[in-house]
């Protein structure tokens, strides 16, 4: 029996830690997004101003870390979201993840449970490998290794590779009972041109948690980053504060 080569090794992350009361607030981007966006930085300011441990990050690849984007996995960000929460954060979690962070957020709850203790989502987009691409997409990403989409974000198109594709399908959720019992937040958008509402009502159905509330925004897309988006993301957070 030959021995197995280890894993490789995960990039350095950059991430910036915010000193606080417990417990700590971790936010967790979407794709291809990094710890510097409108609501990482808002939460911090609400954090700093309530004196609130806080912690923003970006994944390997991502924003200020180290390694190539390309060759990420969601797996590996998955673990990324394990090292910070198992390194960095002392004592309990609040996870608060964004779209693809929304699905993360749910990954390290039930691969932590003595650490995280509450969620809150935002536009979560668990299982999107499966209803985001087209079958066209998905043949392209098997043939060719990789697609491009025109961002709404940015001049430069968004790039999905199969290696990403493959690793988000083999950890998929939306199939049954989701064993996480923390209270649960999900902010979802109505005009949301990404993630379909209704998914987020089925996701708060398989979540076996009782305490488990959407809050629908009938005009909110997607970002959900407006002032008064950002004013519900902070009452979320307080609220699941509160249930604790």
């Amino acid at each position: 029996m030959t021995d197995q080569p280890p894993p490789p090794a995960r990039p350095a992350l950059a991430y910036h830690l915010t000193e606080g009361t417990g417990p700590t607030i971790v936010f967790l981007p979407g794709y291809a997004s990094d710890m510097s966006g409108t609501k990482a930085l808002a939460l911090e300011a609400w954090a700093k101003a309530e004196g609130r441990a806080f912690l923003r990050f970006d994944y390997g690849g991502c924003g200020q870390s180290e390694g190539a984007f390309e060759e990420q996995s969601f797996a590996g960000w998955r673990d990324d979201v394990l090292t910070m929460l198992d390194q960095v954060v002392k004592g309990p979690a609040i996870l608060v993840g964004s779209s693809m962070g929304g699905w993360l957020m749910l990954l390290a709850a039930r691969s932590r449970p003595d650490k995280v203790v509450g969620l809150v989502g935002i536009a979560p987009a668990p299982d999107f490998t499966d209803w985001g691409f087209t079958t066209d997409e998905k043949m392209a990403l098997l043939q060719n290794g990789r697609i491009e989409r025109e961002s709404s974000y940015s001049d430069a198109p968004t790039v999905y590779t199969a290696k990403f594709w493959q690793s988000g399908e083999a950890n998929r959720l939306m199939f049954g009972e989701i064993a996480i019992d923390v209270p649960v937040r999900l902010l979802q958008g109505q005009a949301d041109a990404e993630v379909p509402w209704h998914r987020t009502t089925r996701l708060a159905e398989l979540l076996r948690s009782a305490d488990v509330q959407t809050w629908i925004v009938k005009d909110g897309d997607h970002r959900l980053s407006r002032d008064t988006d950002i004013a519900l993301l902070i009452r979320a957070v307080e609220d699941v504060i509160q249930r604790l």
